[in-house]
């Protein structure tokens, strides 16, 4: 039997399996619901593999897991999450289906079938004899990473750092399904400002608008972009004031920044960090940094997809492609660790974070048997 029809004999349990984890609520701030979620995994892994599996608990997030497979030397990393961006009630409100080949609901493509594809793909590697004897897997499961892997990002970049290579669980680029080489960084920072207060009508002389600063600062907070290189600062909230018969005496926005590089997130935190105030009696402070670092093309990454083109090619007749986004993932992590990382291994589908998220059936075994090709030759 090939390793694609021992795949595709998998898939009505697969498909079991992804209904049932669907039908769970996972949502991110949630310990309750994501640890009942960490079970269900553990118990998915004793199931299907061969495996060592060690919880690392957590006070305020939910558990994670690190699953290890195999007792080689050499180390390959698999980067997968089972949270979701989805509130608890969500799966009972659009619980699992499969309508026209395609498979439905909260978190299905992001990313609860590309962690199952991972378990399959190395459940093929043993059933079938062909696990490579000087490899271990290890397929680290995050419970944070749809908002930022606060507790996370230190166990990700340890991991990295002990592994040749790390696979991240991502969904690919839809609809074509292109593997992600390449990430932009993000970061996060609010800027607040200070102005005086007066009465509008009355004596607006003796105020210092702190929403006219505040518009100010956005026209530079937003020239700091360059599209030329993909650099982009956006205000995506503003607050400020009291009434509109008042001189606003504060105002603050939230501002987003999404990088193509190192250097780039060097000097947009440095100009962030150098701004004044245009009023001479307004004050102003800015807060935050760079949350996850840029995912950068590399020499290795690159040789990295280069493998998996050829294996999609020669033993799918897939025409692979890779592109760049200014999407974060904990790829981002590894990859600012030092190791070669291909992201977008995960479920081919579409509408990610939306309510009419999928995945399509028919390209699972597919995509599983990629990922179990790569485990065994890396």
């Amino acid at each position: 039997m090939s390793l694609l029809a021992r795949i595709e004999s998998y898939m009505p349990e697969l498909l079991e399996l992804l209904e049932a984890c669907v039908n769970m609520d996972s949502p991110s701030k949630s310990k309750s619901h994501n640890d009942r979620m960490a079970d269900w995994f553990t118990a998915a892994a004793h199931k299907l593999l061969d495996a060592n599996v060690l919880r690392l608990a957590h006070e305020e997030a939910g558990d994670r897991l690190l699953i290890e497979v195999g007792q080689g030397t050499k180390r390959i990393l698999l980067v997968g999450h089972y949270d979701t961006v989805w509130p608890a009630g969500e799966a009972a409100q659009r619980p699992f289906a499969i309508r026209d080949g395609r498979a439905y609901g909260p978190g299905v493509y992001d990313m609860k079938c590309g962690v199952l594809q991972a378990m399959y793909a190395m459940k093929a590697l043993q059933d079938s004899g062909a696990w490579p004897a000087d490899t271990r897997v290890s397929l680290f499961l995050n419970s944070d990473e749809e908002i930022g892997s606060p507790t996370s990002r230190g166990l990700i970049e340890q991991l990295a750092r002990e592994s040749s290579a790390a696979l991240v669980l991502e969904p690919p680029m839809a609809p074509m399904g292109a593997l992600k080489t390449a990430r932009k960084g993000s970061g996060r920072y609010k800027l607040e400002v200070r102005g005086i207060s007066a009465h509008a009508g009355v004596a607006p002389d003796r105020g210092v608008s702190a929403i006219q600063e505040l518009a100010l600062q956005i026209q530079r907070l937003h020239a700091m972009s360059d599209p030329a290189v993909g650099t982009n600062v956006n205000v995506g909230l503003i607050r400020g004031g009291i009434g509109t018969n008042v001189v606003a005496d504060y105002a603050e926005a939230e501002i987003d920044v999404r990088v193509p590089s190192a250097a780039e997130a060097e000097r947009v935190h440095a100009e962030l960090m150098a701004l004044k105030a245009h009023h001479p009696q307004a004050q102003i402070a800015i807060s935050g940094r760079m949350m996850r670092p840029p995912m950068e093309r590399t020499p290795a990454s690159a040789r990295l997809f280069e493998l998996a083109q050829r294996i999609a090619a020669e033993e799918l007749g897939l025409s692979l492609t890779e592109m760049a986004t200014g999407g974060v993932s904990d790829g981002n992590f590894t990859a600012a660790s030092g190791i070669p990382t291909l992201d977008g291994l995960g479920a081919s589908g579409d509408f990610a974070h939306a309510p009419g998220e999928y995945v399509t059936v028919a390209d699972i075994p597919a995509r599983t048997l990629l990922l179990a090709r790569l485990i065994e030759v890396i």
